[in-house]
């Protein structure tokens, strides 16, 4: 087995926030600049929106200080755990999608890393058994990533 596979085992789970916010011109910044005024880095994101409102998803380096800081300054924000892993290539997209098709696991949306450490694209996956979904990935020699992992 590929040992920076092994390796990825070790850590916390990847951390998702969804932050609820008024779809008004300027709210994405203002959430952005929040988080980089205060050392924290956003490594993936994506927004859903509806008229009124809209879902920020996030993944950040340091989701214990994001989390005070959407506290403090008012945003309403869920937490999730995800998976994230890593790809080099549109082969290793399909080589996601066939394992967890393969183990019926259902995957409710990806999206994907804005910047990641070592130049490699990493995806964000929202599935519905996560614990069954690493252990099929990492069987199929795909690198899941930690929390430790991204942070930097």
């Amino acid at each position: 087995m590929n040992p920076d596979i092994t390796q990825s085992r070790q850590g916390g789970p990847v951390i998702q926030f969804s932050i609820f916010a008024d779809n008004k011109v300027g709210r994405l910044n203002d959430l952005t600049m929040l988080l980089a005024s205060n050392d924290l880095q956003i490594l993936a994101l994506c927004s859903l929106d509806t008229t009124d409102s809209s879902i920020v998803r996030m993944v950040v380096n340091y989701p214990e200080q994001a989390r005070e800081l959407f506290a403090k300054h008012g945003y309403t924000s869920n937490e999730a755990n995800v998976i994230a892993v890593e790809i080099d290539s549109e082969e290793y997209l399909r080589q996601v999608t066939c394992a967890l098709v393969q183990a019926e696991i259902n995957i409710h949306y990806i999206y994907p890393f804005v910047m990641r450490p070592h130049g490699k694209t990493g995806l964000v996956i929202r599935l519905e058994d996560n614990e069954l979904a690493r252990d099929v990935l990492t069987r199929n020699q795909v690198r899941v990533l930690t929390q430790a992992d991204i942070a930097r």
